[in-house]
C-alpha cells in the first residue's frame, strides 16, 4: 500500500508522519577521482614539490658512489659494509638516476609542468586576441582616475583617445561612448615563456641522458687513441645510447706543453695547456692537425673532445732474471698533489721470467733536497730534474685469477707479491739503470713524457638545454618589468554644453606615471614623466 491508497482523513497528521528519506549523493566515481587527481598534480604547488623531491632524490648520487661511474668504488662500498650495503642496492641509491623513483617523481614533474603551463599558454593566446574589457560603470572608483571638461565634442575626443592610445601601443576597442585600451600582456607572457623553457630544459636534459655519452680517456705523447668503447679509461652511457653511435675518429699525441709562472706568489700556477694532436675524422679521412686547450674543444663527428688535465709518464725498460726485455713502454702516473706534480704509479711486468715484477715508484719533475736533507720534494712543477724512488717486488701479479685490478694498484703485497728489500729501493734519473737483487732483473729509467686527459662528449640536449635556458632568462625578465595595464575614457556631454571627460586607470603592481601622461596628452598638457620624475598619484581634477 501507498501514500495514494490512504483514504482522506485517516493519515496522520503531519507532524507525526516520519520523515521521507533523502536520496544519498552519488560519489566521485572513477572519471571524477581522476579529474580530481589531476587537477591536483597540474597545480604549481605540486609542481614546486616534485622540483624539491627531484632536488632530494639527487642527494644520495653526490655522497654515495655511483654504478655507472666508479664501479669499482662500489665493489669496495659492498665490502667495507656488507650489512649496509645490500639495503642501500635494494633502493637503487649506487645508481640514482637510473632508479625507477627517481625516473617516476622526473615524469610526474614533466607532466605537472605540462599539464599546469600548457593551457594557461592557450587561455593566454585567447586573452591575448580578445577585445579589451568595457569601461566600468564608476570609473572614479579605480585606483587612477581623473576627469576634466573640454570644449571639443564627445566624438572629437574620444577620436583623440583612440588616435592618442594607439600610438601607445594599446590595444584600443572603442564602443558605447568610452574607449577601451589594455597593454601589457608581454609581462604574462614572458610568465610562461619562463615555465615553457623549464619544461623543454627538463626535455632537453632528459634527451640528453638518455642518447648521449661521456667517455675519459688518458692519452700520452706518441700514443694514439681509436674511439672505441675498448680504450676508455671510463666511459658513462646515456639510457639508450648505441655503440653503434660513436664516430670512427682516430686521434695521436704529438705534443704537450704546460706554462708555468715562474716567479710571485703565484709561482708553478699553470698559465697555459697546449695539446698539438693529429685526428682522422674516419679512416680514410685526410689527416688534420688541432691545438687543443682547455675551452677549446675538438670537434668531431657530434662528439667535442675536451682537454681536462695532464700528468707525466715516466718511460721503463724491464729485463727479466734471463736477461729479455719484459716490459717497455711509458706508465702514467697520477698526481699526489698538484702544485709541484709528485705523482706516483705502478710497473706491472707478467711477461717476467722466472717470477713476475712489480713495481712501485714516486716521480719528482724537479727534484731539491729538503732543508734537513732527510727528503725529496719537487719544487716546481715543470720537468727541471726529473727523479724517481722506485720499490721492486716480486711473486704473482694475480692477473690470471679473473678479478680486475686497477693499473695504478698493487695487489697482494705481502702476499703474492714479495717486497725485494731495502736492497729492492732505489732513487734514479733519466738514463740510470737499476739491477735488482737477488738477480730478479734489471729496471731502467728511459726518460719522461708527457700525458693529457681528454674527455669526449656528446651531449644532443645541450643546445636545446642553452636555448632554453635564455628562454628562461628572457622570460623572468619580462615578467618582472612588464605589467599588465588598463585605460578607459569616457567623454557625454555635460548641463552646460561642454564636454565631461573621464578617464580612468588599472595597473598591475602599483601605479606608474604613464596614466597621467595619457591624461595630460588628452588635456593638451606636457607629460609629468620622465628620467627623474616620480609617478604622480591619483588625481580628480576639473578644469574651469
Amino acid at each position: 500500500m501507498n501514500d495514494t491508497d490512504i483514504e482522506p482523513g485517516v493519515a496522520a497528521p503531519p507532524e507525526r508522519q516520519a520523515a521521507q528519506e533523502t536520496p544519498r549523493p552519488r560519489g566521485l566515481g572513477p572519471i571524477g577521482w581522476l579529474r580530481w587527481s589531476w587537477r591536483q598534480l597540474t597545480t604549481m604547488r605540486t609542481a614546486l614539490i616534485l622540483l624539491f623531491l627531484v632536488a632530494l632524490g639527487a642527494v644520495p648520487g653526490s655522497f654515495l658512489p655511483q654504478r655507472p661511474q666508479a664501479p669499482e668504488r662500489v665493489d669496495r662500498y659492498f665490502a667495507d659494509h656488507p650489512s649496509l650495503a645490500p639495503w642501500l642496492d635494494r633502493f637503487s641509491l649506487f645508481d640514482v638516476f637510473a632508479a625507477p623513483w627517481f625516473a617516476a617523481i622526473y615524469i610526474l614533474l614533466f607532466v605537472s609542468l605540462a599539464g599546469c603551463v600548457i593551457p594557461r599558454a592557450f587561455k593566454h593566446y585567447r586573452a591575448m586576441r580578445a577585445r579589451p574589457p568595457a569601461a566600468p560603470r564608476n570609473l572614479t572608483r579605480l585606483p587612477q582616475s581623473a576627469s576634466y571638461e573640454t570644449d571639443a565634442g564627445p566624438d572629437e575626443v574620444l577620436s583623440e583617445a583612440h588616435e592618442l592610445l594607439r600610438k601607445r601601443r594599446f590595444r584600443v576597442d572603442e564602443k558605447d561612448g568610452s574607449v577601451a585600451a589594455e597593454k601589457g600582456y608581454l609581462g604574462e607572457t614572458g610568465n610562461l615563456v619562463f615555465h615553457l623553457a623549464l619544461l623543454a630544459l627538463l626535455f632537453a636534459l632528459g634527451l640528453g641522458s638518455s642518447f648521449g655519452y661521456r667517455g675519459n680517456v688518458l692519452l700520452t705523447e706518441g700514443n694514439t687513441f681509436a674511439n672505441s668503447l675498448s680504450r676508455y679509461d671510463q666511459f658513462m652511457p646515456g639510457r639508450e645510447f648505441d655503440s653503434d653511435d660513436l664516430p670512427p675518429f682516430t686521434m695521436t699525441l704529438d705534443d704537450f706543453k704546460a706554462t708555468y709562472e715562474t716567479q710571485g706568489a703565484k709561482r708553478g700556477q699553470a698559465t697555459d695547456y697546449l695539446a698539438k694532436v693529429r685526428y682522422r675524422e674516419t679512416p680514410g679521412s685526410a689527416e688534420k692537425t688541432y691545438d687543443l686547450k682547455v675551452n677549446h674543444p675538438l670537434k668531431l663527428g657530434g662528439a667535442k673532445v675536451y682537454l681536462l688535465n695532464h700528468g707525466y709518464s715516466p718511460v721503463f725498460t724491464v729485463r727479466d732474471a734471463k736477461g729479455d726485455v719484459a716490459f717497455r713502454d711509458a706508465v702514467p702516473f697520477l698526481q699526489m698533489e698538484n702544485r709541484n706534480q709528485t705523482s706516483e704509479g705502478v710497473i706491472k711486468v707478467p711477461d717476467a721470467q722466472p717470477d713476475q715484477l712489480a713495481f712501485y715508484a714516486i716521480l719528482w719533475p724537479s727534484a731539491v733536497a729538503t732543508e734537513d736533507q732527510k727528503q725529496i720534494v719537487s719544487a716546481f712543477p715543470a720537468p727541471l730534474n726529473p727523479m724517481i724512488t722506485i720499490a721492486s717486488f716480486k711473486g704473482d701479479l694475480g692477473l690470471d685469477s679473473g678479478t680486475p685490478q686497477s693499473v695504478y694498484k698493487l695487489e697482494g703485497i705481502g702476499k703474492t707479491l714479495q717486497p725485494l728489500g731495502k736492497k729492492g729501493q732505489k732513487i734514479m734519473k733519466p738514463g740510470e739503470t737499476f739491477t735488482l737483487p737477488d738477480g730478479a732483473g734489471t729496471v731502467t729509467f728511459e726518460g719522461l713524457r708527457e700525458w693529457a686527459a681528454l674527455s669526449v662528449n656528446r651531449d644532443p640536449g645541450r643546445m636545446p638545454a642553452l636555448v632554453a635556458a635564455v628562454l628562461a632568462i628572457v622570460g623572468v625578465v619580462a615578467s618582472f618589468m612588464v605589467r599588465r595595464r588598463r585605460v578607459w575614457v569616457r567623454a557625454s556631454a555635460g548641463t552646460d554644453g561642454r564636454t565631461v571627460v573621464e578617464v580612468g586607470g588599472l595597473t598591475l603592481g602599483n601605479a606608474t606615471s604613464e596614466f597621467d601622461d595619457i591624461v595630460a596628452a588628452l588635456r593638451g598638457e606636457e607629460e609629468t614623466s620622465g628620467p627623474d620624475k616620480a609617478a604622480a598619484p591619483a588625481t580628480e581634477e576639473s578644469e574651469e
